[in-house]
């Protein structure tokens, strides 16, 4: 198994793969990505690849700084200037105009592309000593949930990852924030920054639903599943005899009579919550429960984004 901890010299082995067209899964402060060099289009196929995600979906590219921005965007709208200063390094993606030499695999064909620039010290490590920009979603397969641990990548992508990175748990546990400019300020997918905190830089956001034509990365209506069955119901109107052979993904409460029950935060903190969200799917999902009851949370910060993944995830 490629699996190392990120280590100085695994970080240098990163870069040297990835600048000998390797395809490598590393930690962000969101969830683990699975990154190649931006520019080589064989080593992007090859997440496409991997991941079975179809070419349609556009990728996130991760940059350093300010100058590794402004070779893959042009024509930054002065609301996106003001986010880059707020929030930059950190878990928000920008759409933005796309410059031309950006391969169009990259980008799914559009005129734009998703960009950020992550905070996680490794993955800024990996892109300073690699000093260009690095193309990557989730590691995980298309449609699956989010893998927030190395564990998590090297159990569903396993050897066919060049070096898979372990820098622990990823600190908020949810994807990126998406934002678009065009023609207003939107939210194209709630994430890991509650879109009130967006709204209380450069104002109201207008909200877009989940589509099948895709304009930015995690758009689809149907993502982020669990491969057991999963509703949103609440748990306490679930008759016993249903909970048996079912699992229970709660907030702070309790449930009897379930196989098993996680609880994302005993307190009820969202931010707790989205920290172990992905992490209680994963386990409810490896117990070969037929069904998962998630209990609706509430759609207010970051609550809003965990409610946006199992609705998608409902959907399937």
């Amino acid at each position: 198994m490629p699996l190392s901890p990120a280590t100085p010299e695994a970080i240098a082995k990163t870069v040297a793969l990835l600048r000998n067209g390797g395809v490598v899964a590393f930690p962000t402060e969101t969830v683990y990505g699975l990154g190649a060099l931006v520019w080589d289009t064989r080593a992007v196929a090859r997440i496409f690849e991997l991941k079975a995600r179809p070419e349609f979906d556009p990728l996130i590219v991760h940059v350093a700084d300010r100058p590794m921005l402004e070779r893959v965007a042009i024509k930054l709208p002065d609301s996106a200037q003001l986010l880059i200063e707020r929030f930059w390094p950190g878990p928000l993606t920008l759409v933005l105009e796309r410059q031309a030499r950006v391969p169009e695999l990259v980008t799914a064909g559009l005129a734009t592309i998703a960009v950020r620039m992550p905070s996680h010290p490794v993955a800024r490590a990996i892109l300073r000593a690699l000093g260009e920009p690095i193309a990557a979603p989730s590691a995980n397969p298309f449609g699956y949930l989010s893998p927030t641990r190395a564990e998590h990548v090297a159990e569903t992508l396993g050897q066919r990852v060049d070096l898979i990175l372990d820098g622990g748990r990823a600190i908020h546990g949810l994807e990126s924030t998406i934002v678009a400019f065009e023609p207003v300020p939107a939210l194209l997918r709630p994430g890991a920054i509650p879109a009130e905190s967006i709204e209380a830089v450069i104002g109201s956001l207008e909200r877009r639903q989940p589509s099948q034509a895709v304009t930015a990365p995690g758009q689809l209506p149907v993502h982020y599943a669990p491969r057991t069955p999963l509703r949103i119901v609440e748990p306490a109107g679930v008759a016993l005899e249903e909970r048996r052979t079912a699992g229970a993904l709660a907030l702070r409460d309790a449930f009897d009579g379930y196989a098993a029950t996680r609880r994302l935060s005993e307190r009820g903190d969202l931010r707790e919550a989205a920290a172990a969200f992905f992490d209680a799917l994963h386990d409810l999902d490896g117990l070969g429960l037929e069904r998962i009851d998630a209990q609706p949370l509430p759609e207010r910060g970051l609550g809003l984004a965990m409610m946006d993944r199992l609705k998608r995830a409902a959907a399937r």
